[in-house]
């Protein structure tokens, strides 16, 4: 790579300074895009096994998932927020847009510099919800490859769904992207069940493959988790690659048209 073509060197430039804004406000971003999995982890892996309510075994699914969940939200938050903003009432956008390089590379750096805190959040959680939840059974770290692997497509899919949801929303609906959007899909994401126990019911096994976060949550079970019965890791790398290339393709066009409004 050419790290002297000029626009190379804009994307690198405004990719340091996101960067260099995230290391300065990282115990704000950790705090916001981890205290509920923390949370979740805590409950329902902690103290409801240590009551008996709930199998000690439940951590083993649990843990996956709770990851998705961070590594989905914190790059998903990490785009849509700040555009709504900027956007919006701040206008901090037409700074970007005012830098020497096509607007498609700007969308592109906020959708990378979103990637990447996402991947801050999930290797953040993955240690403390070890730490939190005690052993977890059947644990396999050695598949590190195919685990950078899937948090990596999981975070640009969810970070390219960010682009999409600041360009789409306004200030005023941004409650609505929470309650409509976020809500339903942790709920129906298989973040606290695997996709293949939804045999028994065969109208939402196959419903919820619309929901994004669905593969994330399997693709860390088929990585970190192989014995738990999970959905194909092919399927999941195609699947997010191909929903990578849908949010990306509609995120970037409308940001090219907020950004010419």
């Amino acid at each position: 790579m050419n790290y002297q073509h000029p626009t190379t060197a804009v994307f690198f430039a405004m990719l340091r300074r996101d960067i260099r804004v995230a290391r300065r406000e990282l115990p704000f971003f950790l705090l916001r895009t981890t205290l509920q999995p923390l949370m979740l982890m805590i409950v329902f892996g902690y103290l409801l096994p240590k009551m008996g309510m709930m199998q000690a075994g439940y951590t083993s699914t649990l843990l996956p998932g709770v990851l998705a969940l961070s590594l989905a939200l914190s790059a998903v938050q990490s785009v849509a927020l700040p555009m709504v903003a900027q956007f919006g009432f701040s206008k901090e956008i037409e700074d970007r847009l005012l830098a020497p390089v096509p607007t498609r590379i700007v969308a592109l750096e906020l959708v990378v510099a979103g990637t990447l805190q996402g991947l801050i959040a999930g290797l953040f959680v993955l240690p403390a919800g070890r730490l939190i939840m005690g052993p977890i059974q059947g644990l396999a770290l050695g598949n590190f490859p195919e685990i950078v692997l899937v948090m990596v497509l999981g975070a640009a899919t969810f970070s390219a769904l960010g682009l999409l949801i600041g360009c789409a929303i306004s200030p005023q609906q941004i409650g609505l992207m929470f309650s409509s959007i976020i809500g339903p899909m942790i709920f129906f994401g298989c973040m606290y069940y695997p996709w293949r126990a939804l045999d028994k019911i065969p109208i939402m096994k196959y419903a919820v493959l619309v929901n994004p976060l669905v593969y994330v949550a399997e693709g860390m079970r088929a990585t970190l988790i192989p014995e738990i019965p999970h959905m194909d890791l092919r399927v999941v790398c195609g699947a997010l690659l191909f929903l990578l290339a849908l949010f990306w393709h509609f995120g970037q066009r409308g940001f090219m048209k907020r950004a010419i409004t």
